[in-house]
């Protein structure tokens, strides 16, 4: 069968033969034990719904095995034969050029070189899901083959509900990820409607289609660390920034220090992602004992040298060696998966890899303990270094709040607050999404790179123009994006689908996207997709990140989130996507993306001028009613450029008043 007919069939109706368990790909670690006998029942049965009955009795002792082996049925016979990437849209079978956009980033997000355990559908962050099992995404894969631009395809958390009659200015596709009941958002709830195939994790942009490997949060990192050397008014030039985590997002951050020009050195256990990260060039070097890593560093700041280097072992480990040696951390923080601390995310520091991943499936209470145990080690490390005057800041990882559910001394004096700021508290909130400034991010689906260097160079040429009259207070947004761009090409950020991210406001998403379309018209480069990471200024409610700047009481809302992709579907996005859980938890956050498909048409340019505009300005107006001051002169800027947006402004009280 070709590829075209193989999409087309769906879940094949004679079962393929079962596939062996490849040990050579990264895997996701088996889940904990917590189904009873009765819901193991109720599993397989949830899982045997996609099959025809004659199919039940071979495939029972099979899906068995699994939830038995790795916690999950995952349906390793259904993995397609073919090679899993983001081909040409050309190459999708289909009657709508939008459904074939879809699938072409579906594929992008599943692809080996881009997700973090591609044979569990995962695609970062540990448990961050595409679909929950591979009857799930041939089901999909099928629909939106068939799909007409007169349908809009349904998806539960990873499940294609169906296809249903709606219109052509509707959405293609529906996705929510994890939506329960609020008295459910726990992490064990997670695990048992996970293990039942009911529910899933989609992380941000893994379960909404629109990850785009490491590069995704590239930008933002590397903002994040020119921005923090500013804070502490330092060059990055021989300075030492430490933080962990290799895997898909927090794979970013040594790239991002090599782009800023600092020494970075990154932990991380897993030595296959790490081994990963080497090959595509994500890291220079890799380090596996702390003598030999003390002396690099050393030698690295003697000579003032740019360079990334991965510690193949346990981040506690290092922050504590640099202690006792006396090296100064300038810059610190964490980007291991904490917002999924028992199941992968965190390793416990004085035990192996391998150890440490069969007392997670085995003895999951002991593990714990032994997390929270590092956990407390890591924090005093920090407290340590501190108190020497490294800026450490917290990475939207979760890593304070589970810190703290550990006892660890993480507090400030009022016992309510961290010690430590959010990055997105301290730099990224006011320095950037309060002027409208987030990770805007296209897609070139003709996968062809010199269609991705055009649009490049159209950015490029957008941004430079709109530099020539912005207001001082946006000046330096616009500079370190000008300067982003015109480095993209020779800093090598793409890994699978032919993407770029830049941050934009709402003023420089419009103009870029419609610069895209009508170059598009003219048949200078293909389709392209526009999208964002969740994780932007208006699309998340995340009360220890994305509103972590957010002080009028309303951070612990998610009004914003959920008026977003309201408002997104009707105002003429591709697909749209609601999420509990991204970055920080389960049950922590609510988060919101979408797609947009640009074809050169005049309904795309109407389209994008008017999703994009409120796309960003829902938050902006959010963070001005919370006194945000950025926000307020942002809010304010957008009412004098369209007359029909009219927004409340808040009156400040003074403060002696109060008093």
């Amino acid at each position: 069968m070709t590829f075209k007919e193989q999409i087309q069939q769906g879940i094949p109706p004679i079962l393929p033969p079962k596939k062996e368990y490849d040990p050579a790909i990264n895997h996701a670690p088996k889940r904990k034990e917590i189904l009873s006998a009765e819901e193991k029942k109720l599993a397989l049965k949830n899982a045997l719904r996609y099959f025809e009955p004659k199919h039940h009795a071979e495939l029972i002792p099979e899906f068995s095995e699994e939830l038995e082996t790795y916690g999950r049925i995952y349906m390793y016979r259904l993995r397609p034969d073919y090679k899993m990437y983001a081909r040409p849209i050309d190459e999708y079978p289909g009657k709508s050029l939008q459904a074939k956009a879809i699938m072409h980033m579906i594929q992008n997000n599943l692809d080996y070189a881009v997700a973090q355990h591609p044979h569990e559908l995962i695609t970062y962050g540990g448990n961050g899901a595409v679909f929950q099992n591979w009857a799930q995404y041939l089901l999909t894969m099928q629909y939106l083959s068939e799909m007409t631009d007169e349908q809009t395809l349904t998806m539960y958390s990873g499940h294609p509900m169906g296809l249903f009659p709606s219109h052509k200015e509707a959405p293609r596709v529906v996705v929510t990820n994890g939506m329960v009941i609020p008295n459910y958002s726990k992490p064990d709830d997670w695990e048992k409607m996970n293990a039942l195939g009911v529910s899933q994790y989609g992380q941000m942009t893994a379960g909404s289609y629109m990850y785009i490997g490491p590069q995704g949060i590239v930008h933002g990192t590397t903002i994040t660390v020119l921005n923090g050397f500013r804070k502490i008014k330092q060059n990055p030039e021989g300075s030492l920034f430490v933080t962990s985590g290799l895997g898909g997002m927090s794979g970013a951050q040594p790239k991002a220090g090599n782009i800023a020009g600092c020494i970075t050195v990154c932990a991380e256990v897993n030595p296959k992602i790490t081994k990963i990260r080497h090959e595509q060039g994500w890291i220079n070097e890799i380090v596996t004992s702390t003598e030999e890593l003390v002396a690099r560093v050393n030698s690295a700041k003697a000579k003032k040298e740019t360079v990334s280097i991965a510690y193949l072992g346990n981040v506690v480990d290092v922050w504590e060696s640099f202690d006792k040696e006396n090296i100064k951390i300038d810059l610190g923080s964490d980007q291991t998966s904490l917002h999924n601390p028992w199941a992968g995310g965190y390793y416990p520091v004085g035990i192996s890899f391998e150890e440490a991943n069969k007392m997670m499936a085995e003895n999951p209470d002991l593990f714990k303990e032994k997390v929270q145990e590092t956990l407390r080690r890591h924090a005093d490390a920090i407290n340590k270094h501190t108190a020497k005057g490294t800026y450490f800041f917290d990475y939207g990882n979760a890593f304070l709040l589970e810190a703290s559910r550990a006892g660890a001394d993480v507090m400030a004096e009022n016992n309510i607050d961290f010690k430590y700021p959010s990055y997105v508290q301290d730099i990224m909130g006011p320095m950037c999404f309060d002027y409208g400034f987030g990770p805007f991010r296209w897609v070139c689906t003709s996968g062809k790179p010199e269609h991705l260097l055009k649009t490049d160079a159209i950015a490029s040429q957008v941004l430079e123009e709109m530099a020539k009259t912005a207001p001082d207070e946006i000046q330096q947004q616009m500079q370190d994006n000008i300067k982003w761009i015109k480095g993209a090409q020779e800093n090598k950020l793409v890994v699978g689908s032919q993407a770029r991210i830049l941050y934009a406001d709402a003023e420089g998403r419009i103009k870029i996207a419609e610069a895209f379309n009508q170059a598009i018209a003219k048949g200078e480069i293909g389709a392209v997709v526009l999208g964002r990471d969740h994780h932007d200024v208006s699309g998340t409610d995340s009360p220890y990140r994305e509103t972590s700047n957010i002080y009028d009481g309303s951070r612990f809302t998610a009004d914003m989130a959920i008026h977003n992709v309201i408002g997104d579907s009707f105002r003429g996005a591709t697909w749209v996507s609601i999420h509990n859980g991204g970055g920080v938890g389960w049950g922590e956050v609510i988060n919101g993306g979408f797609g947009m498909v640009l074809d050169g048409s005049t309904e795309a340019s109407k389209r994008l001028a008017s999703m994009l505009f409120w796309d960003v300005n829902n938050g902006i107006s959010r963070r001005n009613w919370a006194r945000n001051e950025g926000a307020v002169f942002t809010i304010k800027r957008a009412m004098e450029v369209q007359p029909l947006l009219k927004v409340t402004i808040p009156n400040i009280v003074d403060e002696n008043l109060l008093s």
